[in-house]
């Protein structure tokens, strides 16, 4: 039986590209960053599989331009970036790599909430700018112990969040659209409507997947809603933030900070606002930038790879209805 033929478009450490290549016929792109459009649909034009990250764009026209194409394997727990109907219609499994990534998220997500409470950037910059002399100190930050923590989208890393933020002593209260029924005793926090979770928060912080609910899920009338005391953390999508609403929220007081992971651009441009606020706190995109999280996202997004491409189910495939269609090999 001939070997199937898979296009790995990031970069992989010599190990990892020796699992696929044992079973696989293998193309490579040779380059950082994401192969353009072009050079994307002229290397899938034979190939069966696709291993990528959560940020090459993988859209309609490139999957109608994959004939042979049978599994995406996104190297992310996020898909937004595949057309995931039109895969579907194709018979093209997508699949990604949640739950592996759950640790890390909720480790930087607490980092942000510690830094924001404790005015850490503040007093770096302070220190920094030698501005440290008798007399002179930074403002008081405040105790973590007793604040609200609203959680927006109460998913494996929302959960991992709660739990972390109840060793803190703080208070929550959680919204997910999905209306889930969690023990309460697992999550240590009740499910609210989300205007009232706005209102009553000292921090809030979202964990949702990007689509067309959640998009700008945060506008200027949310972040209206907020205490002016209260900060927003974003370790999920840039795109469920109206991003020029909160940069009016920031310089106008509304809120009383934020600290992002993600942006709506990234990177963003040299002229972005939010770089030039002193009550932003912005990191490049690391939520899972952790040496053990990318490397078993790394071997997950393999396995999905590799027993697709043997006819069998993916642990984590984002269009279950699609294994009723999947192609086969031609």
């Amino acid at each position: 039986m001939a070997r199937p033929h898979v296009y790995v478009a990031l970069p992989l450490p010599d190990q990892s590209i020796a699992r696929i290549v044992d079973a696989c016929e293998v193309a490579r792109y040779g380059q950082r960053g994401q192969p353009s459009r072009d050079e994307l649909i002229a290397a899938l034009a034979s190939a069966e599989g696709l291993l990528g990250s959560a940020m090459l764009a993988v859209d309609e026209g490139v999957l109608d331009s994959a004939p042979r194409l049978r599994v995406v394997s996104n190297f992310g727990v996020g898909y937004n970036n595949v057309d995931v109907d039109a895969a579907t219609r194709c018979g093209i499994l997508v699949c990604n790599t949640p739950g592996v990534l759950s640790d890390a998220v909720a480790d930087l997500t607490m980092g942000f909430i510690i830094s924001l409470a404790r005015r850490l950037p503040e007093g770096e910059r302070f220190v920094r700018d030698g501005r440290w002399a008798p007399g002179q100190g930074v403002r008081l930050g405040n105790d973590l112990r007793g604040k609200m923590l609203g959680i927006i989208g109460m998913g494996r890393i929302g959960r991992e969040v709660a739990q972390r933020a109840r060793a803190f002593g703080m208070d929550g209260c959680f919204y997910d659209a999905f209306e889930q029924q969690l023990d309460e005793s697992l999550v240590f926090c009740a499910p609210i409507a989300l205007d009232d979770l706005l209102r009553d928060s000292d921090y809030v912080s979202l964990h949702v997947n990007l689509t067309p609910e959640t998009h700008h899920i945060i506008g200027a009338r949310e972040l209206s809603l907020m205490k002016p005391g209260a900060y927003l953390v974003n370790t999920s999508r840039g795109q469920v933030i109206d991003q020029p609403a909160l940069v009016e929220a920031l310089r106008s007081n509304t809120i009383a900070g934020a600290a992002l992971d993600v942006l709506e651009q990234e990177p963003p441009a040299a002229d972005e606002p939010l770089l030039q606020l002193d009550n932003a706190l912005v990191l490049p995109h690391i939520g899972s930038a952790t040496v053990e999280t990318r490397r078993a996202m790394l071997e997950l997004a393999i396995d999905n790879l590799l027993v697709a491409l043997r006819g069998e189910t993916p642990q984590c495939v984002v269009n279950p209805e699609a294994l009723a269609t999947r192609r086969v090999p031609s």
